[in-house]
């Protein structure tokens, strides 16, 4: 797989304040990234700096282009959700099909109506008389129908109800995503995007404390399940974190031995939002 997003020692300063510190990602056509952390861990900082939109010290490549002297082309290529759908609200659902298709070089208008068809939209009605969650369609719309090779979300689901952020990853794989292209995507709800994730990073105050594939972190990961009397003997093994539970003590363990965890009680694999959990907590420590 040929990189797409190549980013090395990304730093991002305010005053004496390393919001961002020394962050290297690589992704690769037919990725899917998750930049997971808490907020103001850096996420979007992060997509800022690959986007051009701020300033930042260190070296980043985005389809063979410096985001800093190259936005303008690069941006053919690169489209992009922020956390919030901003469209004008006398603007018609028509009228921004429009724009779009005298703005950009890539826009399909065709396959913008055809999303939209799937919805219960009217291209006569204007922003202001959508719902939240009816303008986040418009706003996917318009951005998927864009022939783009890497796609940035940042929370493009935020606020949305539970129906609708199902909808929005279904039509992002479904209309958007293939092996030639990647996808970065932040989230705070990582346990509805997991199994969509080829890789994942965690960010946590501005440093990237994880960076592996969703398939390596489950096999590196196990989540026990600990009978009583061997809770003292797994606390020997050093799990990161522990949590009792209506009886029960859950331990998850980070490269630990097979063999070992299978005396403790039923092994499993944990969710990301699992180890994510372990991770914050261990680096809190």
């Amino acid at each position: 797989m040929s990189s797409l997003i190549s980013v090395s020692n990304l730093t991002k300063c305010y005053g004496d304040k390393k919001v961002v510190n020394e962050v290297n990602l690589t992704v690769k056509a037919g990725q899917i990234l998750g930049l997971v952390g808490p907020n103001g861990a850096g996420k979007t900082t992060c997509l800022q700096a690959v986007l051009g939109l701020t300033d930042f010290t260190g070296d980043v490549d985005v389809l063979g282009y410096n985001p800093k002297t190259n936005r303008e082309r690069m941006l053919n290529d690169v489209a992009y959700i922020a956390d919030v759908a901003v469209l004008p609200k006398w603007l018609k659902v028509e009228q921004a099909l429009t724009y779009m298709a005298g703005v950009h070089v890539n826009f399909d208008r065709q396959k913008a109506e055809d999303f939209l068809a799937k919805t219960n939209i009217n291209q006569k009605s204007k922003i202001k008389a959508l719902s939240k969650g009816m303008v986040t369609q418009v706003h996917l719309a318009l951005i998927l129908a864009i022939d783009a090779k890497v796609l940035i979300l940042d929370e493009p689901t935020l606020g949305l109800d539970i129906l609708t952020r199902r909808q929005f990853y279904t039509h992002l794989l479904e209309d958007f995503y293939n092996e030639d292209k990647c996808i970065i995507v932040t989230t705070h709800q990582i346990e509805e995007i997991e199994h969509i994730l080829t890789d994942v990073a965690f960010i946590q105050e501005g440093r990237v404390v994880l960076s592996e594939s969703t398939e390596h972190i489950k096999d590196r990961f196990k989540l026990v399940a600990v009978s009583d009397e061997y809770v003292s003997h797994a606390h020997t093994l050093k799990p990161l974190f522990a949590n009792r539970i209506m009886g029960l003590t859950t331990m998850l363990f980070d490269q630990a031995k097979d063999n070992e965890l299978a005396e403790l009680g039923p092994v499993t694999s944990p969710s990301l939002a699992d180890v994510f959990v372990g991770i914050m907590t261990k680096e809190a420590c």
